[in-house]
């Protein structure tokens, strides 16, 4: 069902002008502002997004934006099935609601209130556009509607290391550096899991970088410590601090936060992986020499 007081805009999708309010905008990211057609305030204004991440800035928003979200290499026929499209707000987005639409049918993604929290929220193209629905609001003048977002394909590799996609913990997709921002071998120092979370923060050193292409560890050799850094992991891979031996570190990057898979100890993993190497079955590469 529709959130009360909206059901007038699934008409104004197909009815309305498209309105051609003054924005900026790349394939990316797009920035403007309701007040350009303020006078015009059941306008739905569409955007056109061609990037796997950016970010949306909506100005004292007025009428409706309509956000179509697609990769440059995705056919603009239709989404793949396997495409996901995360969204996560600033916590002083302001301003609206955000909805998914399809068919002319509205569902509540977010409203105003839970966009404050900055939460994530993951949702398939198949499932419909972004539907970004303002507010009435006598005084506009402090509501700006700002939100990031990334497109993920579940099917990829590296799909599984998304805390946000409900795709299943069993069968993981093979990982390679392409997708993987991070890999490092090294030790765990602390774990704080906060109560209402579902994910643990993790405090690691390690003893050997194997790859990063973000800035998630950072070099203390002044004093002694190597490469160090914070991850977040899965409250399922029951990360213990100070936990004996080394444990081989991979994940990802998502929305500037890194994220890991359930990390194995280093020793089980160099195991597999020389195995692998025997059987010409490596998905990746890795040098263990000095290992």
């Amino acid at each position: 069902m529709p959130w009360p007081g909206v059901a007038h805009w699934v008409a104004a999708v197909f009815l309305c002008r498209v309105a051609s309010a003054q924005y900026t905008s790349d394939q990316c990211s797009w920035r403007g502002s309701g007040l350009t057609h303020e006078s015009h305030s059941r306008d739905v204004e569409q955007v056109y997004l061609r990037c796997s991440q950016g970010s949306l800035e909506w100005l004292y928003p007025t009428g409706a934006l309509i956000v179509n979200l697609r990769p440059n290499t995705e056919p603009t026929s239709g989404a793949s099935p396997g495409l996901h499209a995360c969204i996560k707000p600033q916590t002083d987005s302001r301003g609206s609601h955000l909805y998914l639409e399809r068919a002319g049918q509205l569902r509540l993604l977010m409203s105003e209130k839970e966009q404050a929290h900055g939460r994530v929220q993951c949702f398939s193209l198949t499932e419909g556009a972004l539907f970004i629905e303002a507010v009435g609001q006598q005084d506009i003048s402090r509501r700006i509607t700002v939100f990031q977002y990334e497109l993920v394909a579940s099917h990829r590799p590296g799909a599984h290391l998304y805390p946000h996609l409900n795709i299943g913990t069993g069968k993981r997709p093979t990982h390679t550096h392409t997708h993987l921002n991070t890999a490092g071998r090294g030790s765990i120092h602390a774990v704080d899991t906060p109560s209402s979370s579902d994910h643990s923060s993790v405090a690691v050193t390690l003893s050997r970088l194997f790859h990063q292409k973000s800035r998630v560890f950072s070099w203390d050799g002044a004093r002694g410590k190597g490469w160090s850094g914070h991850l977040n992991t899965p409250l399922r891979c029951r990360l213990q601090p100070r936990e004996e031996g080394e444990f081989l570190f991979t994940g990802a990057v998502r929305f500037g936060e890194a994220w890991l898979g359930c990390s194995p100890h280093y020793h089980h993993f160099l195991k597999l992986y020389r195995t692998a190497l025997e059987t010409g079955s490596n998905p990746c590469h890795m040098d263990t020499d000095t290992d």
